[in-house]
């Protein structure tokens, strides 16, 4: 796998996510988190403040992902685990967090969103392929896990996506040597199994709102790489911290 790929790179997120531009879209975020606080759905209010503001497809989708109501932010840093349990059993949202360490890894555009965790913007909509920045990226997640001392760890890939296959492989190949039992599961409805268990390492908003409890791995995987990343941090827009 020699081809270098940057993965979520876009060559005009340095325009529209410039200096200027992020001053722009901070002010959007405040208007769009008061929306949500009101009780209006994400969508509409999205909608209305990214025409208000002039915003492209792109920055709307980083708002979309880097905002939440003051509601939802204290209901995931209530259920979020700070230090993982030794021993513990943890469940991974496969692509939702192998996808944003190939982003960071890429250098490119990531998001701090106000709940703390680390989105991206590439978006692949039932395409993936694995690139040179994959193994890297389970390796990552071996490494801290390790550290945590776990005892199994559960990875959950969406079946209809293609390559699964391949990538549920190289994960079993990569983190064979590592102390933890690993096991991969293809299903067709991830974010189902995921809402219903504790332990869950995605930062899939939905997943987060309905799961028993969550960690936040990418944001502590992510604390050395983003350094050399274009990122958007959200964060500011709390009025306080939680």
């Amino acid at each position: 796998m020699s081809e270098v790929v940057k993965r979520g790179f876009y060559p005009n997120d340095k325009i529209e996510f410039s200096e200027i531009s992020v001053n722009k879209l901070l002010k959007a975020g405040r208007d769009l988190q008061y929306l949500l606080n009101q009780g209006y759905k994400i969508k509409g209010a999205s909608t209305f403040v990214g025409n208000h503001y002039l915003l492209s497809e792109r920055q709307r989708l980083a708002l979309v992902r880097g905002v939440s109501s003051e509601e939802n932010i204290k209901l995931r840093k209530m259920k979020e685990i700070v230090n993982i349990p030794q021993g513990s059993v943890v469940h991974i949202d496969g692509y939702n967090t192998i996808i944003t360490l190939e982003v960071a890894l890429s250098n490119s555009l990531l998001l701090k969103s106000m709940d703390g965790t680390i989105r991206d913007l590439a978006s692949l909509r039932g395409t993936y392929r694995l690139i040179d920045k994959t193994e890297k990226a389970i390796l990552l997640i071996g490494e801290a896990l390790e550290k945590s001392k776990v005892k199994k760890v559960n990875f959950y890939l969406d079946s209809p996506v293609s390559n699964s296959g391949r990538l549920k492989q190289c994960i079993l190949q990569v983190l064979s040597n590592f102390s933890f039992e690993v096991e991969v599961e293809l299903i067709t409805n991830v974010d189902y199994v995921l809402k219903q268990l504790d332990n869950v390492i995605t930062s899939d908003a939905i997943i987060l709102d309905e799961c028993t409890s969550w960690i936040n791995l990418n944001a502590t995987i992510t604390n050395t790489l983003i350094e050399n990343c274009l990122c958007v941090d959200f964060t500011p827009l709390m009025k306080y911290k939680l």
